[in-house]
């Protein structure tokens, strides 16, 4: 058996799956470069950087599983994978503390302007009077999707003092009570409530522009927005609007629409309360760890015959 690792996965991931066959590790491979590749491999292993398409998964004739060292899959053609019976699998759990600790980080750099600030003193500027933030106890925080990475979030703002509004269709009742949250069934009873907003959803043809110019016209004026979940659920050139015109007091990035070239979108430049990072909710030595093994032990049951709980797709 083969199994192909690209995308730069941890090291684990080669040392699981090297016990029962043979491993390449590559880089990311453009779309021609996996189709004319992919019949020579069983699995594959992969992360954000590479994207599995129909294409590819139509040109294999022996891939038996595909793993995504991480929790968003949109980026494997998941229902032509469920076609020819490949075998999708995530790490639902591995990401889980770096992602919702890098929210909390996200969103409190954005409140009290911390890097504006370091970047000011860097630059010999003891700027204190212009740099005036926001406490966030006793604020009301806004979730979207209440998942694993929401929750964690949410549990960590109701400890410092926020006050949680959450629209889930899918929150489990238990959670929300533990957080002594209120759960809002319409989002259009959502929008009015918050001073900040934080987003846990996959990015699907449902959530796509979501926040855009209507639902941010509905919104408190001088909210902050926090975005670490995918890219495209946020309009960026509306966002990049409210946010000139000081209707958004702030906004908190770490995905974007285009991330192999960050000058395309509309937020370049902007000069407003803006943090941006290059997607690295899930880049901790700890978490990297977490999805390799997790993701690999999955691809070596299943290469063995077994079946995965954390099987994507139903086959």
């Amino acid at each position: 058996m083969k199994v192909l690792i690209t995308d730069k996965c941890h090291d684990r991931a080669r040392e699981i799956l090297s016990e029962i066959a043979e491993v390449d590790v590559l880089p990311t491979m453009s779309e021609d470069e996996y189709v004319e590749n992919i019949n020579k491999y069983d699995a594959v292993m992969i992360r954000s950087s590479s994207r599995i398409t129909k294409r590819i998964i139509d040109t294999s004739n022996h891939l038996k599983i595909i793993g995504r060292a991480g929790v968003g899959v949109d980026n494997i053609d998941v229902e032509a994978a469920t076609e020819k019976g490949i075998v999708v699998v995530n790490s639902p759990n591995g990401n889980t503390l770096a992602a919702a600790e890098h929210t909390l980080a996200m969103m409190m750099s954005m409140a009290r302007h911390i890097p504006e600030a370091s970047k000011r003193l860097h630059e010999g500027h003891w700027d204190k009077k212009n740099l005036t933030g926001v406490e966030i106890s006793g604020k009301t925080l806004g979730v979207i999707g209440l998942g694993k990475i929401g929750s964690h979030v949410a549990t960590v703002a109701k400890a410092m003092g926020m006050n949680i509004v959450v629209y889930d269709p899918y929150a489990k009742k238990e959670v929300v009570e533990k957080l002594n949250a209120k759960l809002v069934d319409d989002l259009e009873d959502f929008w009015h409530e918050p001073d900040f907003i934080t987003i846990h959803v996959p990015k699907t043809k449902e959530t796509v522009n979501l926040i855009n110019k209507e639902t941010i016209a509905k919104m408190k004026k001088g909210v902050r927005l926090v975005n670490c979940a995918r890219g495209g659920v946020v309009n960026e050139a509306d966002l990049r609007e409210a946010l000139d015109n000081d209707y958004v007091a702030g906004a908190a990035l770490d995905v974007f629409c285009d991330e192999k070239d960050i000058t395309t979108s509309p937020l370049y430049g902007c000069e407003k309360n803006l943090v941006m990072t290059p997607h690295l909710g899930a880049t901790t030595f700890e978490a990297q760890v977490r999805v390799a093994e997790d993701v690999a032990t999955q691809i070596k049951i299943v290469l063995q015959g077994g079946k995965t709980p954390n099987a994507v797709n139903k086959l």
